[in-house]
């Protein structure tokens, strides 16, 4: 087993588009990292410059305190899991599994005891028989774990390995990968777009966008205390409501949140202290959608006024979806965000709903009312309109 650290590292493909920005990034010994984030953010390509199988265009890359930006990838002792499982059709589970270990004229007792604890690990003693296409996609996708853990590397590598499954094995299949990883203590660096996937796996999770790491931390803090206005917005099921206001400081805070003037709970403003300094300013207010409760049940807290636009019941809850007079923000830059601003103000604000909310089962709502939605202020957050910062 092995650390594996990131020193300034930049990926600048020959055609002059740099897909990594200067990542500097430490994985400890036995430690699940889960680097997360949108489509073209640059993870991929980062977990396959441990790999060897990308160049690094500047800065160093160690796996186990050795530099390996010239080390080929069969001497790096990493071992990868695919997405679309990479399992030869013709050899059989028993035979896939042990594909790399008899590449390696490894002793063939060996083979067949390694063969024989991946497969008890792994669930797949009675299948060692069978042809990749006589299995289920889970059953595949354990095959392909099975082939990596044999070999017993000093890292592994999982390049968004669930995604080809359905929900329900995406879930039983978390579990599994999530407990074979402790059971070894590998170091193990897995790549997802999946945000639920992240925080449920990781160890730590390492969320990128555009290229450059925006924040790294366990899963919890990274949803309690975001960094920036990305991170705030794309973790969390779902994501949080980021919604344009205007503080007024007078002894305390009050934001006006689409002409809802909502008195802020000192606990917020011991979390978020320079707010104070923001009176008559536009700040950005983060809400999640659990902190948004029916008005009539939360007679204690402020409220604001939303039209309802749909609701969507999953059995244990319902996800409401209002509309208010503010403006939503959904970017995930700041430069985007203020090409926002040139758009149609109308367009933004009114024609489609800018607010979630995570409501109990049996709250009745219509279509098209305006009603009353609670808000514990307490647990808000905030954020500087042109940096995207919090305001701390």
């Amino acid at each position: 087993m092995a650390d594996v650290a990131f020193d300034e590292v930049d990926k600048v493909y020959e055609n002059g588009v740099q897909a990594v920005f200067d990542l500097t990034l430490g994985i400890n010994d036995g430690e699940f990292l889960v680097l997360v984030g949108p489509s073209g953010c640059g993870k991929t390509t980062a977990l396959r410059m441990v790999a060897g199988l990308e160049d690094i265009s500047a800065g160093t890359l160690s796996i186990g305190g050795r530099v390996v930006n010239d080390v080929t990838p069969k001497e790096r002792d990493i071992a990868m899991v695919f997405q679309n499982y990479a399992l030869y059709p013709h050899l059989s589970v028993a035979e896939n599994i042990a594909f790399g270990l008899r590449l390696r004229k490894t002793d063939k007792s060996v083979i067949n005891e390694r063969v024989t604890w991946a497969a008890k690990m792994l669930d797949l003693t009675q299948y060692l028989d069978r042809r990749p296409k006589e299995l289920s996609g889970g059953q595949r996708q354990r095959v392909a774990m099975g082939r990596a853990i044999v070999r017993q590397p000093q890292v592994f590598l999982m390049d968004e390995p669930l995604s080809n499954l359905d929900a329900k094995l995406r879930v039983q299949m978390r579990a599994d990968i999530a407990k074979l990883q402790r059971e070894l203590g590998v170091t193990t660096i897995y790549v997802t777009h999946d945000q639920v996937e992240a925080m449920t796996m990781g160890d730590r999770v390492a969320v990128m966008s555009k290229g450059r790491l925006q924040q790294v931390d366990a899963p919890q803090r990274l949803y309690d205390r975001p960094e920036n206005l990305f991170v705030a917005g794309f973790i969390g099921t779902p994501p949080m409501n980021l919604i344009e206001g205007t503080a007024s400081v007078n002894g305390g805070v009050t934001i006006d949140l689409g002409g809802n003037n909502l008195t802020i709970a000192d606990e917020a403003l011991n979390n978020y202290p320079r707010l104070r300094e923001y009176g008559g300013r536009k700040v950005i207010v983060g809400l999640r959608a659990g902190d948004l409760h029916p008005g009539q049940e939360r007679a204690d807290l402020p409220k604001i006024h939303a039209r309802v636009e749909l609701v969507e019941s999953l059995g244990g809850e319902s996800m409401a979806y209002f509309r208010i007079d503010a403006r939503q923000i959904k970017a995930e830059s700041v430069a985007e965000e203020q090409e926002l601003e040139s758009t149609d103000e109308a367009s933004v604000v009114g024609s489609r709903p800018n607010l979630v909310a995570s409501f109990p089962p049996h709250v009745q709502l219509k279509l098209g009312d305006d009603v009353a939605v609670s808000v514990d202020t307490k647990n808000l957050h905030f954020f500087d309109e042109a940096s995207g910062a919090p305001l701390r």
